[in-house]
């Protein structure tokens, strides 16, 4: 967790964009009953966390769902407007190829550093960045 915590510090000096992590075991049984995906869990904590309450739009969330071994990114509608559903996604499956492989870290932080190389791109760090959003990875 603390290497989580510390990329996602170190990628905030760099763009002011604002990154979260979560991560959950599963979903509860009401959620399971009613069908509910990952996809839509993530909409749902990306609200709960208020994600998308920062000054520029441009906060990005990134969840695990640690039961279905899913990665889900919800980002802010600045940000998705720049990057794709397309770019999300294929940040997401990279992610889970190194879960396969048994690379949690390592695949938390690859995925970490690629939603910063998209929020450089659209939201260079200019002054002095206001941390908006807490960088400590939350445990749903």
């Amino acid at each position: 967790m603390r290497a989580i915590e510390a990329a996602i510090k170190e990628s905030e000096t760099t763009h002011f964009g604002e990154i979260r992590f979560a991560v959950e075991t599963a979903l509860d049984v009401h959620s399971l009953l009613a069908g509910k995906s990952a996809r839509d869990r993530a909409v749902e904590v990306f609200s709960q966390l208020r994600v998308w309450d920062t000054e520029h739009n441009n906060g990005v969330l990134i969840y695990l769902l640690l039961a279905d071994r899913r990665v889900e990114i919800v980002a802010d509608r600045g940000v998705h407007r720049d990057v794709g559903a397309q770019g999300w996604e294929a940040i997401c499956r990279e992610m889970e190829q190194k879960f396969r492989l048994g690379y949690f870290e390592d695949g938390v932080v690859v995925g970490i550093r690629a939603v910063a190389r998209h929020l450089v791109r659209y939201y260079p760090a200019s002054g002095e960045n206001q941390n908006e959003l807490p960088d400590k990875p939350l445990i749903l």
